[in-house]
């Protein structure tokens, strides 16, 4: 694909607050006139300079020959029974990402994708069927956010949460980046309380995060020994529990909040009761609680071919015998609902049927 003029301009949109206050004080311009910037891009969602009308008419002509502004778009919504939303996005290059809009009581939370496609390959999971493309840039994660509060404003975003496609610790100078864009204000300003990254466990980024951002951190564990989580994840061939484990601990928490484990029930396989007391005895000691998915099945998951195969779901009463072990122990587990299943949008089932078709 050929870059276009306007392309090699500077994205206006991946530029942390810091690094725009830098570019516009480059252009001989007061620093503050970048909050005045960051306001048209997330909070009113501008499509060029030239619509930012409280900045002068000749700092918007200057600021359209050396920046654009980009911005993704919505392909297509699908909407499930339980009113979960899966969005296809379509991305400048013509790739597509899916986010999923999971509806609260008061306020939704919003699964962002971090990537094109996932390298890390879980047994479980459809999004690496297809491979991985490339990082998504910080513009193209933080537009999953504004472009739905600017073309779906029904929508009451109360949660982010970086477990769409891909692997955000993967991409961490983007995500974190990105981060810093969600996070400032007059930006998106969403609290770092209200942002959970979710990995599959790369201990030094783990640790790299804690003192970087301090946000929530949610790790997909699904096994309690290293036989059984190499099969479900290779990356735990070069980063086995242990070491995963250890970075947990150095993880830098505020008080009161919780470092959460996702652990995904395969029957068969990692979950019997007897898994459920190794699991307790790895965790022991770490301010933590536990998110129980059933496994989520999808086309091919139960037919012998593609991930997951011949993984099935397990009975509702050995789930509730796994978690009222872990309970006995003294943990939080809870069972996390399967929203979006009939769609293809609940966790493990993204890169489905919406960008097959598109």
């Amino acid at each position: 694909m050929m870059t276009s003029p306007t392309m090699d301009k500077i994205n206006l949109k991946d530029l942390t607050p810091s690094e725009l206050e830098s570019f516009i004080s480059g252009m001989g311009k007061e620093k503050y006139r970048a909050a005045q910037v960051l306001k048209w891009l997330y909070q009113k969602g501008v499509a060029s300079p030239e619509e930012m009308t409280n900045l002068s008419r000749e700092f918007r002509g200057r600021l359209g020959e050396v920046a654009r502004i980009s911005r993704i778009a919505i392909a297509k919504v699908q909407i499930s029974a339980d009113s979960t939303k899966k969005i296809l996005f379509r991305l400048e290059d013509g790739s597509h990402i899916e986010s999923v809009i999971i509806p609260g009581r008061s306020h939704a939370t919003l699964c962002v994708s971090t990537q094109v496609g996932c390298r890390m390959c879980c047994r479980f999971c459809l999004t690496g069927r297809c491979g991985f493309q490339r990082d998504l840039r910080p513009s193209e994660i933080t537009d999953q956010i504004t472009v739905i509060r600017k073309e779906m404003p029904e929508e009451v975003i109360g949660n982010i949460v970086m477990m769409g496609m891909g692997e955000p610790l993967d991409n961490y100078d983007n995500v974190l980046k990105a981060i810093r864009i969600i996070t400032s204000d007059p930006g998106p300003a969403i609290s770092k309380r209200r942002i959970t990254v979710s990995t599959c466990g790369i201990p030094d980024k783990i640790r790299q995060l804690g003192i970087d951002a301090r946000v929530n951190l949610a790790v997909s564990l699904n096994a309690a020994d290293n036989e059984t989580r190499s099969m479900l994840m290779p990356i735990n061939r070069q980063f086995p529990i242990e070491q995963v484990i250890l970075a947990c601990r150095d993880y830098e928490m505020p008080l009161r909040r919780r470092i959460t484990f996702e652990y995904i029930l395969i029957e068969g396989v990692n979950a019997s009761v007897g898994d459920a007391g190794k699991l307790a005895r790895i965790l022991r000691g770490l301010r933590c609680k536990v998110n129980l998915i059933a496994f989520n099945e999808h086309p091919g998951s139960g037919s012998g071919t593609g991930p997951g195969s011949g993984f099935k779901r397990p009975p509702a009463a050995a789930i509730e015998a796994f978690r009222r072990e872990l309970v006995r122990h003294g943990y939080t587990a809870v069972l996390r609902a399967g929203k979006g299943a009939d769609i293809l949008a609940a966790c493990g089932q993204l890169r489905g049927s919406l960008i097959e078709q598109a």
